[in-house]
């Protein structure tokens, strides 16, 4: 592992600093409303862990349902267009559920009603943005590119979540809901300056579309291995994130400000991370990016084991760093080695297995930590991360996919 020499040009390019801005943007709102929803619901009377779930399932589930359909699409349509859609869709839903937060009125229909339409926008929002990077930025700085958007929207969730848990504790979760409708609105304006290329007209069908896309998908054994690791550890990443850490935050280490901490840790720690993995040559990016995805584990399993906030704050931050080198690494070899024409479609296939049971964990999390304990379900959520990453080790393309790199730091083909 070397590390690459720096690109300052990208940072004068007009089109990227507009792509950059606007994730950076609509990020800030999400670090608010990641804490303020889940203690929105638990403030609402008559708050359960398995209310919580539900909503949180209903947010999720249309992720899974019209991931393909947003894949389809990007594919057929300009991918900037189709985000600012997105945004649009996006900031109505948020702008809801802040209402029903500020109202103390929120009726369960309402609320998963909402959520729905928050999970719709996100999935016509991850192909494109998977695709439109491309389109952006040239293609050999894809990598930097991946890293220092990943920098500046990890440093906007950081600033997200360190207000948030005061935002929640002083004036309540709804404002907090409140502005990250906000910021789907400036994201929306801003992506709409883009000009990028238009995408040539097709006559076939988007189930013909569909099963293009599958093809290129199956025929890949480092990509479908590693979206099958994290059908599990996303999972058990957001049952841990959207309810059992507030669970435990809320039982045992003071409420949303503690919870706020350890998750403002974790962000901390990507930002470092995505700053490392922009910089780094990996020469088999794909066995490194599935190798830092074991530290995920370890402040679920502190967790589990009733550790100080300090104890798992500091292995959140080390998780984080971990993420994002996987999130770089693993973002810039989907974007290099699948044809543009066909990169949305795969990439919902991808979006598509790694939240096949998203909607499963946030659903069965508040229950069975009703029943077995919230300690021992994290504790197997920390088992599951492991076991799941260890086997996807197993597949020879994951250790073997290589890139090779030139003096000047580009990737070469």
């Amino acid at each position: 592992m070397a590390v690459a020499s720096d690109h300052p040009a990208l940072w004068r390019d007009q089109q990227f600093l507009l792509l950059a801005s606007a994730r950076t943007i609509s990020v800030l709102g999400n670090g608010f409303a990641r804490v303020a929803l889940a203690f929105a619901v638990l403030a609402l009377p008559g708050a359960t862990p398995g209310r919580l779930s539900l909503v949180l399932a209903c947010q999720a589930l249309p992720q899974l349902m019209f991931i393909l359909v947003g894949g389809v699409i990007a594919d057929r349509m300009s991918r900037a267009r189709l985000i600012v859609v997105a945004d649009i869709v996006g900031a109505v839903a948020y702008a809801g559920l802040a209402v029903l937060a500020l109202s103390g009125h929120a009726p369960l229909v309402l609320l998963c009603a909402l959520a729905v339409v928050a999970g719709t926008a996100t999935a016509l929002f991850s192909p494109a943005m998977d695709g439109l990077v491309p389109l952006v930025v040239p293609a050999g700085r894809l990598q930097q590119a991946n890293g220092l958007l990943r920098v500046g929207t990890n440093t906007s969730l950081l600033l997200g979540l360190a207000l948030s848990g005061v935002t929640v504790a002083w004036i309540g979760a709804g404002w907090a809901l409140a502005l990250n409708a906000v910021s789907f609105v400036v994201s929306a304006v801003l992506t709409a300056r883009l000009r990028v290329p238009g995408r040539p007209g097709k006559s076939s069908s988007g189930w013909n579309d569909l099963k293009e896309g599958w093809r290129e998908f199956a025929s890949r054994q480092w990509l479908w291995a590693v979206v099958a690791q994290y059908t599990v550890v996303v999972a058990c990443l957001n049952a841990n994130a959207g309810v059992l850490g507030p669970l435990v935050a809320e039982e045992e280490l003071g409420g949303a400000r503690a919870w706020s901490v350890i998750v403002a840790a974790q962000a901390l720690g990507t930002i470092v991370g995505a700053g490392l993995a922009a910089r780094v040559r990996v020469r088999r990016p794909v066995l490194v990016a599935v190798l830092a995805t074991f530290p995920a584990a370890a402040p679920i399993a502190l967790l589990a084991a009733s550790a100080p906030v300090w104890a798992v704050a500091a292995t959140m931050f080390c998780s984080g760093i971990a993420a994002d080198v996987f999130a770089v690494l693993w973002s810039t070899t989907i974007q290099r080695e699948i044809p543009e024409e066909s990169l949305s479609r795969v990439a919902s296939y991808e979006w598509f297995g790694s939240l096949a049971f998203a909607p499963l964990g946030l659903l069965a999390a508040g229950p069975v930590a009703g029943v077995a304990g919230t300690r021992v379900t994290l504790a197997g959520c920390a088992v599951l991360i492991t076991v799941a990453t260890a086997l996807a080790l197993l597949a020879p393309q994951v250790r073997g996919l290589t890139h090779r790199w030139g003096e000047d730091g580009l990737p070469q083909q």
